[in-house]
């Protein structure tokens, strides 16, 4: 073996701003670099490719984004631990302080663009979403490599020889652990390739659906198994392992990947719109 176990101790500050010492961590950077950067720049590509109004794109990020962070937190609160924050409500805007959900920040989107489809473009939301998700997988990466970053997010304790030890983890910081966020990562960047793929060598934007449905099965078919190997977030969902042989993260992937079956059983088997 190369390899026995892989030491990370990596500070989640990339730096410190001088003068007022406020740290700007790499997950921040990540969520900046994948939301404000590579996304908008391979829309922008998709957008001058069909001739679409530049103002619709420069509204669907604003949407995107508003949608995405209201509905991470929400979905934090809600799904893993509704008691508390129905106790502390004030702590629900208090987002700065940790706890996103990326099956919370998803349904905040789907409603957002349920919203822009009506405001903006006066389109069907499939319309939108089949653009809208060619580089979200790479988004999606970027922030599980910002979890890295963190050393948060990660699995069970593992003999593999690619096993990380998370010295800065709140579990198991002297084991070597699945590194999960990378076993994510490495899929959803080839999930936004498929879609790359798709658009632009197959135009299957033409079939309404079916790359928002290749997308969806793709990152939630892989977040329902590498949750297998992940550590639960909160304590009720070892009740839930032992009861459903699922955790939360995972029953919450259900309902999206029967929706990328149907999508993608819809837009083969009706008659394309180009």
């Amino acid at each position: 073996m190369l390899l026995s176990y892989i030491t990370w101790n990596v500070s989640p500050a990339l730096f410190t701003i001088p003068g007022i010492d406020r740290e700007v961590r790499w997950y921040a950077f990540a969520f900046v670099l994948g939301l404000f950067i590579i996304g908008p720049w391979i829309l922008k590509k998709i957008w001058n490719n069909e001739k679409i109004p530049s103002e619709w794109m420069e509204s669907l990020i604003y949407y995107v984004f508003f949608g995405m962070i209201i509905g991470a937190r929400l979905g934090h609160c809600l799904f893993y631990d509704p008691l508390y924050y129905f106790a502390h409500p004030l702590e629900i805007i208090a987002f700065w302080n940790g706890g996103l959900a990326s099956h919370g920040g998803t349904i905040g989107i789907i409603i957002a663009i349920w919203l822009y489809s009506r405001k903006v473009t006066h389109k069907s939301m499939l319309w939108t979403f089949d653009r809208l998700v060619v580089p979200v997988g790479f988004v999606a990466a970027l922030i599980r490599l910002g979890n890295l970053m963190n050393s948060e997010v990660y699995g069970h304790p593992t003999s593999l020889p690619w096993g990380f030890i998370f010295v800065r983890g709140a579990e198991y910081p002297d084991s070597p652990c699945h590194p999960t966020q990378i076993y994510e990562a490495i899929p959803y960047v080839l999930v936004s390739f498929i879609c790359l793929y798709l658009y632009w060598k197959c135009a299957a934007y033409k079939r309404q659906g079916l790359i928002f449905g290749v997308f969806l099965l793709g990152i939630f078919v892989t977040r329902f198994f590498v949750e297998y190997l992940k550590n639960v977030q909160e304590p009720f969902e070892l009740q839930m392992l032992e009861t459903m042989h699922i955790n939360m993260g995972q029953a919450l992937s259900i309902p999206f990947i029967i929706a990328g079956v149907w999508l993608v059983y819809r837009a083969l088997t009706t008659k394309s719109t180009g």
